[in-house]
């Protein structure tokens, strides 16, 4: 029988006018701590009735309204104990629990590290209830998904389906914590806020005041920071698992650890249905993607794939930064009614439920996806560029109708579908650590003050971004940008799979970075004289990781080494009249910490030196652009 926390705070209690019960737990894990949860039933006696468990695991308080759970967007915020309720009408009880050493459970809170074994023991206990009929559904978005893949990376009994929402790490090394070797520093502004939100900051006023009273912006100006000199000195927790994080640039024992490289350990992963969401501006594209197929592929159980145009978790907005894609790129009502009966629906196909819907909820694509695109580029009445775009379905990723195309540069700044012939052509600049490139949306979440997700003008940088001044310049008007475009297409080219760069380059030092920025280019017009230059997709590498991530190797100057540059899948149609653009760079701050040139770790280093880069476009050294066009070359105009 279940014992129940009884203490004042902790108890079981009718809500929503005896329609739903709420009942404290405290679940004891391998080592001794416990862990603050609340179950929620349609009945005061939960055992009367075991149901399946659906458990979500969450570092933001297990009672606390989130952006990211709303559920329509013509409806106000639901509260966890609306979302709960819900789920109990549908005969399921709901489980939602505070990570160690967040909310009300006990314990030090590390970001990420220890999830696994924490995820483990809570299924097993639940399993374990006299009110849980032995299966656990794991649920939730971001942290809350990458929960899920750490305990499925254990390969202990595991959850019985599992929905992950905006997140579930298959590398952290190449999404979510780097890309291509350079730190995501998204981690930094994430540890910030949310070291102000922690138990610690709520039991110690002073503590939460030197907190509140951060200056962000400036404190990204003085980058890299040292042990005891970073704003997170007086909450040592919170600093060491930042730095280690920071410190660590290597592929190594840190980042195969199983809760942030599901990669290494698909395996273990029970052979149970799966969802995976994502969206094209959110920072797990490529995490969401790669569980996705690598699951199909190895497990019997289905997979299944939805990516929508939103930012991180805002799956209810037409918009992403300064674009809106139009009533059609909603969640709610356009798959399902709401993202909650959108989760019901699956929930009961995954677990083979009979339901109103048919038996397992009907049919469900392997793949629905948001091509963005197809709008008339104007400004709209809350000032964003109409884009556009439309829902397809398909039976695997990349679509079936789309194949790779090589994208060749030229040094007078053209892509083309035809190699290079001339035996010796490159451009050259100098890049200076000191003022780089500034990040114009893109895949963020949790940068604000300094960064924000979305799609962005990126002729038109403005006040809103870090690094920018008067008089607000295109961004490939600075020297150390190549732009490389495609002439205005005469029919509408439609891209959706992987992108990624094939760059030949030199450098005068021992490492630098090479960036990489896809780009729709709209044709001017009323609202946009100078057009619109909207961000699809980006990518990074370090080149001292040219060989491996394994081990850092320097560049010999002047040596020419062909690089990899990969950026996260995207779909977009570019419609006639506009221009295909990839710009290349060797920064996109603060998006990514700033390489010094001087080939020490960007975590400890004091000093810069400008770098100057050269990308080679020649015939031995064929620069190209890859992209999944669909119809192959033949989409392409002749």
């Amino acid at each position: 029988m279940t014992t129940y926390d009884a203490s004042p705070t902790h108890r079981s209690e009718p809500l929503q006018g005896g329609a739903l019960w709420r009942h404290a737990l405290r679940i004891p894990l391998r080592d001794g701590v416990r862990l603050a949860a609340d179950l929620y039933s349609a009945a005061p006696d939960p055992e009367a009735t075991p149901l399946p468990v659906l458990l979500e695991r969450t570092p933001y308080g297990r009672r606390t309204q989130r952006g990211s759970d709303q559920n329509r967007s013509d409806a106000p915020l639901p509260r966890p104990e609306d979302i709960a309720r819900h789920f109990t009408e549908a005969r399921y009880h709901v489980v939602r629990q505070d990570c160690r050493g967040r909310g009300d459970s006990e314990g030090t809170f590390v970001k990420y590290l220890g999830e696994g074994p924490d995820g483990v023991d809570t299924i097993a206990w639940l399993r374990e209830q006299p009110w849980c009929d032995g299966r656990v559904v794991m649920t939730g978005v971001s942290y809350s998904a990458h929960v899920q893949a750490a305990a499925a990376a254990e390969g202990a009994p595991g959850p019985a389906a599992m929905f992950q929402d905006s997140g579930g790490f298959s590398s952290a090394y190449e999404a979510g914590m780097r890309m291509g070797g350079a730190f995501e520093l998204k981690q930094v502004t994430w540890a910030l806020r949310h070291a102000a939100q922690s138990p610690e900051a709520s039991a110690d006023p002073v503590l939460a005041e030197a907190l509140r009273m951060v200056d962000v912006a400036g404190w990204f100006g003085a980058m890299p920071w040292r042990r005891g000199c970073t704003p997170l000195r007086h909450l040592s927790a919170y600093e060491e698992f930042l730095l280690e994080q920071w410190h660590q640039d290597t592929f190594g024992d840190y980042y195969r650890n199983p809760a942030i490289y599901g990669r290494g350990f698909y395996d273990r992963f029970p052979d149970a249905p799966s969802l995976h969401m994502g969206s094209w501006y959110d920072p797990y594209v490529r995490s969401t993607i790669e569980n996705f197929t690598s699951l199909r592929q190895l497990k019997s159980a289905p997979s299944y794939l939805v990516m929508g145009p939103w930012t991180h978790g805002h799956r209810c907005e037409t918009h992403a930064g300064d674009v809106d894609f139009g009533p059609l790129a909603t969640l709610d009502g356009n798959l399902a009614p709401s993202y909650l009966e959108f989760r019901r629906r699956w929930f009961d196909r995954a677990l083979g439920r009979q339901t109103e819907d048919g038996p397992e909820g009907g049919d469900l694509p392997t793949v629905q996806y948001f091509l963005m695109g197809g709008g008339d580029g104007r400004r709209d009445a809350a000032g964003r560029m109409r884009h556009g775009g439309q829902w397809r379905t398909d039976t695997q990723w990349p679509p079936a109708s789309a194949a790779p195309v090589d994208l060749y540069f030229t040094a007078a700044g053209a892509l083309t579908p035809t190699p290079p012939a001339v035996s010796v052509s490159s451009v050259t600049y100098d890049f200076d650590p000191r003022h780089p490139v500034p990040t114009m949306g893109g895949q963020i979440t949790s940068g604000e003050p300094v960064m924000a997700g979305g799609a962005f003008d990126q002729n038109a940088p403005d006040a809103r971004t870090y690094g920018a001044h008067e008089p607000y310049l295109p961004l490939d008007s600075r020297p150390d940008v190549i732009s490389l475009t495609t002439p205005p297409l005469d029919r509408d080219v439609v891209l959706a799979g992987p992108v990624s760069a094939l760059l030949h380059i030199s450098t005068t030092a021992p490492d630098t970075d090479f960036t990489i920025k896809l780009i729709d280019v709209h044709p001017p017009n009323a609202d946009y004289p100078q057009g619109f230059a909207m961000n699809l997709t980006d990518g990074i590498v370090r080149c001292r990781f040219h060989r491996s991530y394994e081990k850092a190797e320097p560049l010999t100057p002047g040596e020419v080494y062909e690089i990899r540059v990969t950026a996260p899948d995207t779909a977009n149609r570019f419609a006639a009249g506009h221009r295909i653009r990839l710009d290349i760079s060797s920064s996109n701050f603060p998006r990514f910490d700033v390489n010094s040139n001087t080939g020490t770790p960007e975590a400890t280093t004091r000093r810069t030196a400008i770098a100057t880069n050269t990308v080679h476009m020649d015939a031995a050294h064929p620069s190209h652009l890859r992209v999944h066009l669909e119809g192959g070359t033949t989409a392409l105009p002749g």
